[in-house]
């Protein structure tokens, strides 16, 4: 099973931006967690990663991403004004599972609203690095439904 993370704007600042509300692990930490972690689930997952600040370096990404079985997506910012990211999503016809760490919902108003998370089959957030854990037990459940 292939399983593509994409990560967006700032997200490569994980662990020395905003500690208050990212805490101090790095992105590359939560890459490599994810994959100890997959091994509790199955010894077939593989994983490319991908983090970008620029809207369509992200929309390329998706798209020529067909042959995945599986997207997990931290829009990060663009979660809430991307409409190209969320039709690309739709247009690979694979499931996808948005995260963030921190709760959006929890935040400033204009992060209550999600126009990528309307192309996703499901959305974790809150728990820190763990979201990618829990997105990723969520999105291998969904594939082999």
């Amino acid at each position: 099973m292939k399983i593509l993370v994409i990560n967006g704007p700032n997200l490569n600042m994980l662990g020395t931006r905003e500690p208050e509300i990212y805490g101090s692990t790095t992105l590359n930490d939560i890459n490599q967690e994810l994959v100890e972690y997959s091994k509790t689930i199955s010894n077939e997952i593989e994983f490319e990663f991908f983090q970008s600040n620029h809207e369509g370096d992200i929309v390329d990404k998706i798209q020529i991403s067909r042959d995945f079985d599986g997207l997990i997506i931290n829009p990060a910012a663009y979660t809430h004004t991307s409409v190209a990211i969320a039709d690309a999503i739709k247009s690979i016809n694979i499931k996808a599972v948005e995260v963030h760490l921190s709760n959006p919902n929890a935040r400033e108003e204009f992060r209550k609203t999600s126009y990528t998370s309307t192309s996703c089959v499901g959305v974790v957030a809150g728990f820190g690095k763990n979201s990618y854990k829990l997105a990723l037990l969520g999105l291998y459940n969904k594939i082999n439904e």
